[in-house]
């Protein structure tokens, strides 16, 4: 879903232009005659979904700075653009200390505004990361800082906060990359837990040999290799959460141990001679059918149904489509601000294909794909050619890819001097005749028709062997005019 836009001007012509010229940019508008009503919109069921405001200061009952005092009671973090006929430097010093983020003098240019409106939502987007690592790395993230907004979702976050609110073991299930992990993070957060140790373990990555002594540790000696004393993970999460993921790639005898650890509230360090206290919350995790394992023998039936006292189903990403606008647009402002990008926005025909997809490795593969097109993009907003392993998998959306061109047969000669030569009768000339260097423009030229011949027009294949992105690819063949060769 694209940004929401409040613009607040009194004047019915200068509102009208303004919500025109904000739509061209792609955002959604809602308007408002005066402060007040702009208030009420706010303080409303839709005013979470407000992103930015255009404000006008000059307005008739509750003017501009009045509105930008009150703001600060109900949303201080809402960046708004101020705009006014008195441009001032008194005008801006007032309104930048109530709390304005911008500032545009009527009449204002459409780029103007444009820039303004794109460089305060990536800010304020940035700035909702920040806080939301922040309460991951300190155990504080809550439900209310996942992006699960989708209807799907819902049961999930209700069952999650129900959880909270007791220390009784869960069990959350769902397939691989459902963000399982993010689940109990908000359930720790929304616990008397919240800021306490959260430790996470995947249990289908320990070695078999080494389970025992991962999860209980051991003592200096207790086994070769043992040179020092080691905790273990139910020790280092007293206090806090513990997170068995994968929990039903646990070998068999280390089931029977967990489960006098979960029915005694203490464990068995390896070489200890007496048992030790712990005090954990246990939330575990699998994308495995775990009652068709204990029916097989292959997972304890006991330790299952004291694992599974309160179990959370986290749906795929495909049932939760709904919410795929909205991962998306959050790992393009987290993925752009880790890789220093310019990447902001993602086309509307590329979003709606995104939406059509399965996505079977759910939310990790979509952010490892908006990871990919971010890297290979060469301008501000991904676009469907961004996204070339998604298209060809989604009618509709297929990425062209230009014929073969039609090369002459030229008779095999050795390669003169001056000549890079491909090694099959094809050749590249650096020098004119008369012994000056071309062009750079006129060598890259032949090269891509080389690399078009030789690798048969397979742009994928092209890209790779030259060194660069197919996007960039096509704008080279466009700027040298290379498009008829190969239509």
């Amino acid at each position: 879903m694209s940004s929401r836009v409040l613009i607040v001007e009194d004047e019915p012509a200068q509102r009208r232009i303004l919500e025109e010229m904000v739509k061209r940019f792609g955002f959604e508008v809602i308007t408002a005659e005066n402060g007040q009503k702009a208030l009420d919109l706010i303080s409303g069921s839709i005013g979470s979904s407000i992103n930015l405001a255009i404000l006008d200061l000059m307005m008739p009952g509750m003017g501009g700075l009045e509105f930008l005092e009150k703001l600060e009671s109900l949303r201080g973090d809402l960046p708004v653009i101020v705009q006014t006929s008195q441009g001032s430097i008194e005008t801006v010093i007032k309104a930048m200390r109530a709390g304005a983020d911008d500032f545009v003098v009527k009449p204002v240019s459409p780029e103007r505004l444009r820039v303004s409106i794109q460089n305060l939502l990536k800010v304020n987007a940035l700035t909702e990361e920040v806080k939301r690592l922040n309460k991951k790395v300190s155990g504080e993230l809550t439900f209310d800082d996942l992006v699960a907004s989708s209807p799907a979702m819902a049961n999930v976050l209700r069952l999650g906060r129900r959880g909270a609110q007791s220390n009784i073991p869960m069990l959350i299930e769902g397939e691989s990359g459902v963000g399982k992990e993010m689940i109990a993070r908000a359930i720790q957060g929304e616990s008397e837990r919240s800021g306490k140790a959260f430790v996470a373990v995947n249990c289908g990555a320990i070695p078999q040999h080494l389970v025992e002594s991962t999860l209980f540790g051991h003592e200096k000696g207790s086994f070769t290799g043992a040179a020092s004393k080691h905790l273990g993970k139910f020790l280092e999460a007293d206090g806090g959460t513990l997170f068995l993921d994968e929990v039903a790639e646990l070998p068999l005898d280390a089931q029977v141990k967990l489960l006098r650890a979960i029915q005694e509230g203490e464990i068995d360090p390896v070489g200890s001679r007496k048992p030790v206290k712990v005090n954990i919350r246990l939330i575990s995790a699998t994308n495995k059918n775990m009652i068709e394992m204990v029916k097989q023998g292959q997972f304890r039936e006991d330790l299952y149904y004291r694992l599974n006292v309160f179990p959370v189903m986290v749906p795929a990403l495909r049932d939760r489509r709904d919410d795929i606008p909205a991962l998306t647009n959050h790992f393009i402002t987290k993925l752009s601000a880790e890789e220093g990008r310019k990447v902001h926005a993602i086309a509307p025909r590329a979003l709606e294909m995104l939406k059509l997809y399965a996505w079977p490795g759910n939310v990790r593969q979509i952010e490892n794909t908006i990871f990919r097109a971010i890297v290979l993009c060469e301008t501000e907003t991904l676009d469907v050619v961004d996204f070339p392993q998604i298209a060809a998998l989604v009618e509709g959306y297929d990425v062209l890819i230009p014929a073969a061109p039609v090369m002459p047969v030229k008779k095999v000669e050795p390669a003169r001097a001056g000549q890079v030569s491909d090694g099959n009768a094809l050749g590249v000339t650096i020098v004119t005749d008369g012994g000056h260097i071309r062009t750079l423009e006129e060598v890259e030229a032949d090269m891509i028709k080389l690399a078009m011949h030789r690798y048969r027009g397979q742009m994928s294949e092209v890209a790779r062997k030259l060194g660069i992105g197919r996007s960039t690819l096509y704008r080279k063949m466009r700027d040298l005019g290379l498009e008829e060769a190969v239509g």
